[in-house]
């Protein structure tokens, strides 16, 4: 749980053991309603939403105890990914059990049966091809270069174009908001501290969740990497207060390109075999950083995170010991996760709100 307690309400803690209950009862009302269940093992689970039947791969920390509420990650893998992304990495699951993090891996929807491949994860424009509306709606992608990636499930449906490229079978964001329920439900949660990742198209998601009220309220922060939201969407965090966000992006990647350093500019574009659109790095940053009430006149400014594969600027500034609520991360490297120092940047900066 984030925040400081008031000085003045510490005072009247006479004991040591006035202060230890008290803080075990701090501990308890930031516990779910699983806070007592028996204890699952680790492994892959289903869980069935909107007719549908999901599923999702479960770690637990080392020394995980049904009576005190940990943390939980929720970890969205890339366009034809699955849960071994993340949960098959081993910085991934030594780093979190360490630090004592629940991971939670869900999986993402294909093509459709008979055919399961192209497992992708569902965020604005991505099933419709577009982005806006009515007069003032354009095209994700450029679609006389781009091929044809539009899902079973969204022809005839939700597809405007072939620019369409994941699934319309099921609501990825009523989904992962179901399925943060149902852990809650069966396993021992601080609500406080739910995060999101995910890389590539998990990435992209991320911002979904944290931009969607449905699902902003539920969460602390989101650490998408190599991942942005489409052109033309710069909707700021969905909850009042703004929230907190480490986006970790590659200056080589022609995938997913973040753009040049305070480039304003609301458009990057991808490689020329997937000619697709997308909001550069500086401007969604921009936006989230106003929104925490960042002051984003001028540049960003460097912050040194201790970790030397990334570079990391912020226009909000750090306060308390803990790091800037807005931080963008970029690395010299192309469309790649990096997850034995990508990882422990986004737990540090989970650690530190």
């Amino acid at each position: 749980m984030s925040g400081h307690r008031d000085p003045r309400w510490m005072n009247v803690l006479l004991t040591a053991a006035g202060a230890l209950a008290a803080a075990q009862a701090w501990a308890a009302d930031a516990g779910s309603k699983g806070c007592g269940a028996a204890v699952p093992n680790s492994g892959t689970f289903t869980l069935t939403h909107g007719g549908v039947t999901r599923s999702y791969g479960l770690s637990l920390p080392a020394g995980y105890d049904a009576h005190r509420s940990a943390r939980l990650v929720l970890a969205f893998h890339g366009w034809s990914g699955d849960e071994r992304e993340f949960l098959g990495d081993e910085t991934v699951v030594k780093e979190a059990s360490r630090r004592g993090y629940i991971v939670a891996a869900p999986r993402g929807l294909g093509s459709g049966a008979p055919d399961h491949s192209n497992n992708s994860w569902t965020f604005l424009g991505s099933d419709t091809g577009m982005v806006g509306a009515g007069s003032a709606s354009t095209p994700i992608c450029d679609t006389s270069i781009t091929p044809d990636y539009i899902y079973p499930s969204c022809r005839g449906g939700r597809a405007r174009n072939t620019c369409s490229w994941t699934q319309c079978q099921d609501d990825d964001v009523g989904f992962v908001s179901a399925l943060i329920d149902h852990l809650e439900a069966t396993l021992c949660i601080d609500t406080s501290q739910v995060f999101a990742t995910g890389g590539s198209n998990g990435g992209m998601f991320t911002w979904e969740l944290g931009m969607n009220p449905r699902t902003a309220t539920r969460l602390r922060a989101i650490a998408p990497i190599v991942g942005l939201p489409h052109r033309g969407d710069l909707r700021p965090p969905g909850r009042p207060g703004g929230m907190p966000v480490l986006l970790v992006t590659g200056t080589a990647d022609i995938v997913v390109p973040p753009g040049k350093w305070d480039d304003a500019g609301s458009t990057t574009t991808s490689n020329d075999r997937d000619r697709f659109y997308y909001t550069g790095a500086t401007a969604i940053i921009r936006t989230w950083s106003r929104a925490a009430a960042c002051a984003i006149d001028g540049k960003e400014r460097p912050f040194n995170t201790g970790h030397d594969a990334a570079q990391c600027r912020s226009f909000c500034a750090a306060k308390d010991g803990a790091w800037p609520l807005v931080l963008d991360c970029r690395a010299p490297m192309g469309h790649d996760y990096q997850l034995n120092w990508s990882w422990k940047l986004v737990m540090d900066f989970f650690d530190r709100l």
